[in-house]
């Protein structure tokens, strides 16, 4: 099967302790490179985070966003630092004492300052289980959408591939003609250069015209290569690399039948078929 790169999912859990929200995207890469985005109350689980996309991800450039609100009854009671607040009052007196008619410093000034407000400590046990539910859900969101996406990558691979077959049916079918335009030819320069027609000669020259345009072993193997790239678009692993292997073989075969090309409608062809081979080529470049 045939997967996309590209895709995006979105999943959002709510409970009690507040709301967990997680975005993935991903797009065409070389390699599997997941980069993260979370609060720190999270990082501890960075390394688990990565090793769960990695078991459902082969490629792709994988960025992941997760934001964490908590609710207001999940933050319960103000608890203050008192400590702190000692060390602020002590502090804002001396400054008194140095600057002339210095402003009177509120409570809410106080509670303002970072660290004044304890931050309730949540339960990390339930938190990581819901991420990871969180996870999971999301992680299958993505994975859909990068396989509907890769259905329709397959389908026009296909197309090409049909269109390819299409014309190498034509090149073979081609042949016979080509070598008898010519013989023609020749038969006609011959004549018009007021020459005996010299079967034996043509012959040889037709045979020596068909060694240096056979062009059999080329479109044999571009079949074959057309064969193996229909069998790979129905395996089950990542098959963009070897896609990617075939393009390039693909691509040498057409070189070559075009530089054995013994008439201008057999290299019109070649170039067709060259267009089809790159047409091909990007869409694989998408493909996991």
């Amino acid at each position: 099967m045939a997967r996309s790169m590209t895709a995006f999912a979105r999943k959002e859990q709510t409970n009690d302790w507040g709301t967990l929200t997680l975005e993935l995207r991903s797009v065409n890469h070389r390699y599997l490179d997941v980069s993260l985005r979370m609060p720190e109350d999270f990082r501890n689980l960075e390394s688990k985070i990565r090793e769960k996309i990695t078991a459902s991800l082969g490629r792709g450039k994988v960025d992941v966003g997760l934001r964490f609100t908590r609710s207001e009854s999940a933050a319960g009671e103000i608890i203050l630092d008192k400590d702190l607040i000692q060390q602020l009052s002590n502090a804002s007196r001396e400054i008194d004492h140095i600057l002339y008619n210095a402003d009177a410093v509120s409570s809410l000034d106080i509670l303002r300052w970072p660290g004044v407000i304890k931050t309730p400590e949540l339960n990390t046990e339930v938190l990581t289980v819901a991420l990871f539910e969180l996870l999971e859900t999301t992680l299958n969101e993505l994975v859909e959408g990068r396989e509907r996406e890769g259905d329709k990558l397959a389908a026009l691979i296909q197309q090409r591939c049909q269109s390819i077959s299409d014309v190498i049916v034509a090149v073979k079918k081609r042949l016979p003609e080509i070598m008898q335009t010519w013989r023609e030819k020749l038969v006609s320069r011959m004549q018009d250069a007021s020459v005996e027609v010299d079967e034996n000669r043509i012959e040889q020259e037709l045979v020596v015209l068909a060694q240096k345009t056979d062009v059999d072993e080329e479109l044999d193997r571009l079949t074959t290569h057309v064969a193996e790239v229909e069998r790979v678009l129905k395996g089950k692993k990542p098959i963009g690399r070897r896609l990617d292997f075939l393009m390039q073989e693909l691509n040498r075969e057409a070189n070559t039948l075009s530089s054995k090309s013994a008439d201008a409608q057999t290299t019109k062809i070649s170039v067709e078929l060259k267009v089809l081979i790159e047409q091909m080529r990007e869409q694989v470049q998408n493909i996991e």
